[in-house]
């Protein structure tokens, strides 16, 4: 029986995977049911359409820049598996608020003052929801799972969240709003309940007062954690992944919309496509690496990245207008469209390169610090990280108020990469540095 066999099965792995599941699923089915309402039923400008889904982005992240800190000083002096309750009971209360924009907007009552404004306080809220959960998914896995299986968990846990963002991406293009609305609150309970059967996970080594003060708790932290050369870079790695990677989640809409005249179904196609292949690159690095946490292929994979979106830059460059009966191509027209095969493989080679570059980092940042201070690792990464994605998210919405062509953005974020390729191979230069003589 294989490691990824035996975690599927066990208890100390499977209820914390199908919670983490749901999250996910939640989290993508609600912002892309409102983002792809709003983008094709509300406004008909490509640069303002940017705009609301940069505004969606940065309203999700400036939890995790706030208040991550604090969400990893209590996940690891608490117990992980009461908070994880906690936190999914306070996602039903979120989706029901979110719920309940969806159900305004679908009805068009009070768009703009009560609908559209209620959908954002909630996708803040899931923000601060996301914000106390992702330290523990991570940090509670060495302290669950065995030395040669964290890798192994690792990759699962993000093949799972990408899986269930393939899920909600899906749903979110193919449901009607009001739908939407009713299944958010349903999965939040039934992500409630499989918490409940996450095993208890009691803080490790010596409690420590919290401090409550976010701006200096996070300052501490990330001093803390950022001394060591190889977290550092780790850090810095990741979060230059998630900058490149907001920029494309924001575009996607807009740029299917105004440069390949197709439906929200295609733009659903796209996330789709885009989270299928990082869970392939994050089962693929596992099997390549063989249960060995190192940045070995890192630099490679984002450079490998980095070369599909110029590829796929070119494609949406070309793309022929659409001169059918129909505004905007659905799937069924769309996938037979010359460039179509072309324009969906540099997709899912970006996807795939990405995964395969992200997940030993995570493993990384999870097995070489002290069990105790694992939670607080991820929050101190989890506060670059959003950092990273709200100058993401901000250089989108500049970009689209200069003018600058969704295409030619491709390529700004393409040049990115190289940074990216730089930080993993000196990480990986500082793992083989550190290794005994």
């Amino acid at each position: 029986m294989t490691t990824t066999t035996q975690l599927i099965r066990a208890r100390r792995f499977l209820p914390l995977f199908v919670t983490q599941l749901l999250g996910a699923f939640n989290d993508n089915l609600f912002k892309n049911a409102m983002v792809l309402f709003v983008v094709y039923g509300v406004y008909n400008s490509e640069a303002a359409e940017a705009r609301f889904s940069a505004l969606a982005s940065g309203i999700f992240v400036i939890p995790f820049f706030l208040l991550s800190a604090l969400a990893g000083q209590m996940a690891d002096m608490r117990d992980k598996s009461r908070i994880i309750r906690i936190v999914k009971l306070c996602e039903i209360f979120i989706m029901l608020v979110g719920g309940a924009g969806l159900a305004l907007a679908w009805k068009g009552i009070a768009l703009h003052t009560t609908a559209i404004p209620l959908m954002l306080l909630a996708l803040f809220a899931m923000g601060i929801h996301s914000t106390f959960f992702g330290p523990i998914k991570y940090a509670i896995l060495p302290q669950h799972l065995r030395e040669g299986e964290v890798l192994s968990g690792t990759g699962l846990v993000e093949a799972g969240t990408y899986i269930a963002v393939l899920a909600g991406t899906i749903v979110a293009g193919w449901i009607r709003v009001d739908i939407a609305a009713v299944t958010v609150v349903v999965i939040a309970a039934i992500g409630y309940l499989a918490g409940r059967q996450v095993p208890p996970a009691p803080p490790l080594g010596k409690l420590e007062p919290i401090d409550y003060h976010v701006v200096r708790s996070s300052i501490n932290l990330v001093r803390t954690t950022m001394q060591d050369r190889r977290v550092f870079l780790a850090i810095c790695a990741i979060s230059f992944f998630w900058a490149i990677g907001t920029v494309l989640f924001v575009q996607f809409p807009p740029l299917t919309k105004n440069i390949l005249n197709a439906s929200k179904e295609v733009a659903s196609l796209f996330l789709v496509i885009f989270s299928v292949g990082v869970a392939i690159g994050s089962v693929a690095i596992n099997a390549l690496l063989k249960g060995t946490v190192s940045a070995r292929w890192s630099p490679l994979s984002v450079i490998g990245m980095g070369v599909f979106l110029v590829a796929f830059q070119e494609v949406c460059s070309i793309w022929p207008p659409h001169d059918g009966p129909e505004a905007l191509m659905n799937v069924a027209v769309f996938v037979v469209q010359p460039l179509a095969v072309p324009l969906l493989l540099t997709l899912l080679g970006i996807a795939v390169c990405g995964g395969m570059f992200v997940v030993p980092l995570y493993a990384f940042l999870t097995t070489f610090v002290d069990k105790s201070q694992t939670a607080r690792t991820i929050a101190a990464n989890n506060i670059v990280n959003s950092g990273a994605m709200v100058v993401g998210a901000m250089a989108t919405g500049l970009m689209s108020l200069l003018g600058l062509p969704v295409v030619l953005q491709l390529v700004v974020v393409a040049i990115s990469c190289g940074a990216s390729a730089w930080l993993g191979f000196l990480l990986y230069r500082a793992e083989r540095a550190a290794l005994p003589a």
